[in-house]
C-alpha cells in the first residue's frame, strides 16, 4: 500500500500496511479525516453539482447543465484517491463500495479511446485539448491516475484502476511521439504517469512523463496575463535556478521531474530540482513552511518577499512541498527535506481544516488584520482568502487535497534500506516490516519524548535512524541507547547500530521548549519583529487572549525575556499591549515616534498569550500575527 514506490533511490518507503498512527497529534487529525472530511468533501460535491456533471455528460445535457470550474473533475478524483488509502488499510467495506459507486458515475462518461472530461469534448463544448494553457484535462486525467494506483495498491484493481488505465493510454497515443507535441498548463500529469508506470511495469507511461518533462519550457502554451513563467514554460526544468510562477504548478512540476529522474538516472534533472528547492527555501518560504506570496497570480514572490499580511501560502502548495520533500529525501536521504515537510505539515497543511474536518482554509496568512465573519455553513464561499475556514469553495482544490495527504499521511514516516530502518517524522505509531516490529510512543510535538521500543528484531545487528530536526540547533538532544549509554546529538541523523533484542528500547528528547525567532533582514516586511516557535509548532498572538478588547496589532513583546509554556500548549511572553491614537497623517519624525514609544499608554501586560498557529480561528472571528514587534522605539525603518 505505497503511495509513492520509486524503484531506485537512497531509500525504500514504507507502506500503509507496514505503519500505522495509534495516538496523538495527527491520530486526531487523521481519524477526523476518516469520520468528517471525506463524506463532508462528497456531500458538496453532490450539492454543487460536480459528481452530477458525470451523469449529465451521459445523458446529453452537459453542454448547459455543467456546474463548476473547468477542474471540477480533478476534486471528485482527489476525494476517490483519499477514500482509496483509507479503505485499504481500514478495511472498511462500506466506504469500498462507495468507491465502486463512485467509479461507475465516472466511468460511464468515459468515451471508447479513453478520453474522459467533463469541460470539453462534447457537442455544445469547446473542442479537446483546446485551451490547454487553463484547460486543466491533463491535470484532471493525473488526479485520476493517482485514484487509479490508490486503488489497485490498497484495494485491488477494480473499475477505478481501469477508467485510470485507459485515460492514460488515450494520453500517451495523443501528446506521445508525433502526436500533440505540447504540455498541460497545470502539472501533475507527469507525477502521475510514472507512479502508473511503476505500478504496472510498464515502460510507456514513464516515457510519457519524461516526454511532459523534456517540453516544458519551451513556450509551446501561450503567452498570457501573467508570462509564461506562471506556468513554468519560460525556461527548461534543467535551466532553472528557482521554483518561480503557480506556486502549486511549479511545486507539483518538481515533484514529477524528481519521479522521472529517479527513474530514468537523471542525475543532473534530479541535481537541477535540488537547486531549485535550495534557492526556494533559503529566500522564498514562510516560517510557516507555506509558500507563495501572491494572491493576484496564487505565486511565489521575488526573493525576500514575503508579507506576512499578504501571504497566500496555499494549502495545496502545502501538500504539494511535503509530496516534493518525500521525493528528495527518498532519492537522496537527506533528512533537511523531511525538516521542511515537518514545518509544513503542522503548520500549513494542519492549519487548513477545522477541529471537526468540515471547514478550511485555503490560503493561510500570517497576520490577520480584521476580524472575519463566519461563513453559512450552506453556501460556497466565492473567495479564496475567505477571513474564517470556509465550508466549501467554488475553487476547492484544497479540501480533498487535505484529505488525501492525512490518508497516506502514515506512509511518510519512515524508510528502510539495505542498513536499516529510517524515522523522519514522530508521531505515536506502530511499524512491521520484515524481521522488526517497533512500537514508537510520544506525545510529540507537545512533548520532545520519543521512545522506540523494539518488540521485533532479527538476528544480526542493524541499524536504527533517528532524524534530528534542524530546529534543535543551539539546543541539547540526548539520545539513550537500550543499555542505557546516553549521549548528545547534533541535528541531522543519529544512528544505533546493535543486535536488538526485543524489549530493548531507545529514548530520544527533543527540547521542545518556545524559543524566540528573528528573521532574515532581508525580509523587509518583518525586518524588526520576532516570532514563536516551540518545537516544529509555529505560535501566533490571537485576539481572543488579549484583555480589554485589543487587536493584535496593539501587542508589543519584550524578546529580552524567554517565551514560558502556557497551560496545554500555549506560550505566555512578557509584553504589553498599546493604545494607538489615530492623526491626520500616519507619519512623523523619528524623535517624537521614540517618545511615543516611552508614553503611559503602553500597558505592561502581565503575560501575552499566544497558541500553536495551526489551531487559530476555531474559537471564532479574530485578529492575529505571527511576527510580532518588540518594545521600545523602532529602529528598524520599516514602521512597526
Amino acid at each position: 500500500m505505497l503511495p509513492t514506490a520509486p524503484t531506485r533511490g537512497r531509500l525504500r518507503p514504507l507502506g500503509l500496511d507496514e505503519v500505522r498512527i495509534t495516538g496523538g497529534f495527527w491520530a486526531r487529525r487523521r481519524r477526523t479525516n476518516a469520520t468528517a472530511t471525506l463524506a463532508h468533501c462528497r456531500d458538496w460535491m453532490e450539492r454543487v453539482g460536480w459528481i452530477g456533471n458525470f451523469r449529465a455528460a451521459v445523458e446529453g445535457r452537459v453542454h448547459r447543465d455543467r456546474q463548476g470550474r473547468e477542474f471540477a473533475d480533478s476534486d471528485v478524483y482527489k476525494l476517490l484517491e483519499a477514500m482509496a488509502w483509507e479503505a485499504g488499510p481500514s478495511g472498511d467495506a462500506a466506504l469500498d463500495a462507495e468507491i465502486a459507486a463512485l467509479t461507475d458515475t465516472i466511468s460511464a462518461a468515459q468515451e471508447p479511446d479513453g478520453y474522459l472530461n467533463t469541460a470539453y469534448g462534447r457537442p455544445g463544448q469547446q473542442p479537446r485539448y483546446s485551451d490547454l494553457e487553463w484547460g486543466h484535462e491533463l491535470y484532471c486525467y493525473g488526479h485520476l491516475i493517482q485514484a487509479g494506483v490508490a486503488q489497485l495498491r490498497a484495494l485491488g484493481e477494480g473499475e477505478l484502476t481501469k477508467t485510470a488505465r485507459r485515460a492514460a493510454d488515450h494520453v500517451c497515443a495523443a501528446f506521445g511521439p508525433g502526436g500533440i507535441e505540447r504540455v498541460c498548463g497545470h502539472p501533475v500529469i507527469e507525477t502521475a504517469l510514472v507512479e502508473l508506470a511503476r505500478a504496472t511495469g510498464e515502460q510507456r507511461y514513464l516515457d510519457q512523463a519524461a516526454l511532459f518533462v523534456g517540453r516544458r519550457g519551451h513556450g509551446t502554451l501561450a503567452d498570457g496575463e501573467f508570462g509564461r513563467a506562471y506556468y513554468q514554460d519560460d525556461t527548461p526544468v534543467l535551466d532553472a535556478t528557482v521554483l518561480r510562477g503557480h506556486a502549486v504548478r511549479a511545486l507539483y512540476l518538481a515533484a514529477g521531474a524528481v519521479d522521472v529522474a529517479v527513474e530514468t538516472g537523471d542525475e543532473a534533472l534530479l541535481a537541477a530540482v535540488v537547486r531549485q528547492w535550495e534557492a526556494t527555501v533559503a529566500r522564498r518560504t514562510y516560517l510557516t513552511g507555506g509558500m507563495g506570496s501572491h494572491h493576484r497570480d496564487e505565486s511565489f514572490g521575488d526573493d525576500f518577499v514575503l508579507p506576512p499580511d499578504r501571504a497566500y501560502s496555499e494549502t495545496c502548495a502545502g501538500v504539494a512541498s511535503v509530496l516534493l520533500g518525500w521525493r528528495l529525501l527518498l532519492a537522496t536521504g537527506e533528512p533537511r527535506y523531511a525538516d521542511l515537510a515537518e514545518r509544513t505539515l503542522f503548520n500549513v497543511v494542519a492549519a487548513s481544516p477545522a477541529e471537526d474536518g468540515r471547514a478550511f482554509f485555503y490560503a493561510n496568512t500570517l497576520h490577520r488584520r480584521h476580524r472575519g465573519t463566519v461563513p453559512p455553513a450552506d453556501a460556497v464561499s466565492p473567495r479564496a482568502e475567505s477571513s474564517l475556514r470556509a465550508p466549501w469553495f467554488a475553487v476547492s482544490c484544497c479540501p480533498t487535497n487535505v484529505a488525501r495527504t492525512l490518508a497516506q499521511l502514515p506512509a511518510h514516516l519512515a524508510t528502510v534500506d539495505d542498513h536499516g530502518l529510517q524515522l523522519h517524522q514522530y508521531a505515536d505509531a506502530d511499524i512491521a516490516t520484515g524481521g522488526v516490529r517497533l512500537r514508537i510512543r510520544t506525545d510529540y510535538p507537545s512533548d520532545g519524548r520519543i521512545t522506540v521500543r523494539v518488540d521485533r528484531s532479527p538476528d544480526h545487528p542493524w541499524t536504527l535512524s533517528l532524524r534530528i530536526p534542524a530546529w534543535t540547533e543551539h539546543a541539547t538532544v540526548r539520545l539513550t541507547e537500550p543499555d542505557g549509554t546516553a549521549r548528545t546529538v547534533p541535528p541531522g541523523t543519529a544512528t544505533v547500530t546493535r543486535v536488538f533484542r526485543p524489549g530493548d528500547e531507545i529514548r530520544l528528547e527533543l527540547p521542545v521548549a518556545p524559543r524566540w525567532i528573528a528573521p532574515d533582514p532581508r525580509v523587509d516586511a518583518v525586518r524588526g519583529t520576532v516570532a514563536v516557535q516551540r518545537g516544529p509548532l509555529v505560535y501566533c498572538a490571537e485576539s481572543v487572549d488579549l484583555t480589554d478588547g485589543h487587536e493584535v496589532d496593539a501587542v508589543r513583546v519584550d524578546p529580552s525575556a524567554p517565551p514560558e509554556d502556557g497551560e496545554g500548549d500555549a506560550v505566555v511572553v512578557a509584553g504589553e499591549t498599546r493604545t494607538h491614537q489615530d492623526g491626520a497623517w500616519p507619519y512623523r519624525p523619528f524623535e517624537e515616534e521614540a517618545a511615543a514609544d516611552a508614553a503611559p499608554e503602553a500597558e505592561r501586560a502581565s503575560g501575552i498569550v499566544l497558541v500553536p498557529y495551526h489551531s487559530w480561528a476555531n474559537r471564532g472571528p479574530s485578529t492575529m500575527r505571527v511576527w510580532l514587534p518588540t518594545t521600545g522605539p523602532d529602529r528598524s525603518g520599516t514602521g512597526r
